[in-house]
């Protein structure tokens, strides 16, 4: 099988490209090299350096692809409301531009890098009323360090439970909004050009080559970052919010299998599989893996501070990906953080 895989210079495009080439497919390595992800590195060997925005930029590059692997992004929590522009332009634009470009050259398999923040928040429910659909956390409770979701009728904090691929999609954050809108210009183009995509709604992802020192990148590195400056890592919140961190070689595995499973669906096919490792854990317990695995004495420092387009819990269920994909990670967190602490970093 011949793959285009785009940020394939990148964190997660990178393992995936070296995980197909160890199989024996044929690969076609593509990235922007954005500063944000690739900071001063300089373009692989081999590697096409294009602007995916730019749909005219591809002409040729898709010549016999059997399937496109499309990692390239803007990832992270952002800084500030100014990001917005950049979400919207590499990641929605450049989806779109890719889209055009693959119907151009007749390429109607599709594997695309979507995140489980497409969600918002995670599935709740109350001992005593059931089912809840909490809205966004106000204000004056984040600011009183009253960080839980509430029921509305005996204001008990919510407890979570996992997500399925069938929940309510509510994005509470820019990130969050661009990687729906890439999940819905998908789905549109499957219908219109006759082709079938998998979306691969990721956890959170971390190990070695992620970028430092860079809200651009996910919570571990920051940890990792801080842990390497001598400093302890910050923790929003009281810690305790619950997500799952997927190690990035059960990522890549999961686009490897996504890509043997799309080629042979019928046309018009559009599925959306969430990927995680299936072993829920606290925003400070991962801290704490990250800084014993240093073998430093420093201790994670909960501030109570708090990010508005954070959500409390989200933690999505492996079923599907498991019975339809064959896909299980098969690092858990405390293994693969442990081990994050001393891997190495992109500069």
């Amino acid at each position: 099988m011949k793959v285009l895989v785009t940020g394939s210079a990148g964190f997660i495009g990178g393992v995936v490209a070296q995980q197909l080439e160890h199989a024996g497919d044929e690969v076609v390595r593509v990235d922007l090299m954005l500063e944000q992800a690739h900071g001063t590195a300089h373009v692989p060997a081999g590697t096409h350096q294009l602007d995916v925005r730019d749909a005219g930029s591809w002409e040729g590059i898709l010549d016999g692809v059997d399937a496109v692997c499309h990692q390239a992004a803007l990832v992270g929590a952002g800084v500030t409301v100014s990001d917005l522009p950049a979400y919207a332009s590499h990641n929605d634009l450049g989806n779109a531009a890719l889209l055009a470009a693959m119907h151009e050259a007749g390429v109607s398999r599709l594997v695309v890098a979507s995140s489980m923040v497409v969600y918002g928040e995670g599935r709740y429910s109350c001992s005593e009323h059931g089912a809840q659909v909490p809205p966004p956390r106000r204000l004056e409770a984040l600011d009183a360090g009253d960080f839980d979701n509430h029921c509305p009728t005996c204001e008990r904090a919510l407890g979570w439970e996992t997500v399925d691929e069938d929940a309510r999609l509510d994005p509470r954050s820019t990130y969050a909004a661009s990687k729906l809108a890439q999940e819905h210009y998908t789905s549109a183009w499957v219908r219109q050009a006759s082709a079938s995509a998998v979306a691969l709604r990721y956890h959170n992802v971390y190990g070695p080559g992620m970028p430092r020192d860079t809200p651009y990148s996910g919570v571990a590195a920051m940890f990792r970052s801080s842990l390497e400056r001598g400093e302890a890592p910050r923790v929003y919140e009281d810690g305790a919010q619950m997500r799952d961190f997927v190690h990035v070689a059960d990522v890549a595995r999961a686009n490897v299998l996504a890509l043997r499973a799309v080629v042979t669906e019928p046309d018009g096919t559009f599925a959306a599989y969430n990927v995680c490792s299936g072993s829920p854990i606290s925003i400070r317990e991962v801290a704490e893996l990250v800084a014993t695995g240093t073998g430093r004495d420093i201790a994670p420092q909960v501030t109570g501070g708090y990010r508005l387009g954070d959500v409390r819990h989200i933690v999505a269920s492996p079923e599907l990906a498991r019975a339809e994909l064959g896909f299980s990670a098969e690092v858990t967190p405390a293994e693969g953080l442990h081990e994050f602490a001393t891997a190495p970093l992109r500069a």
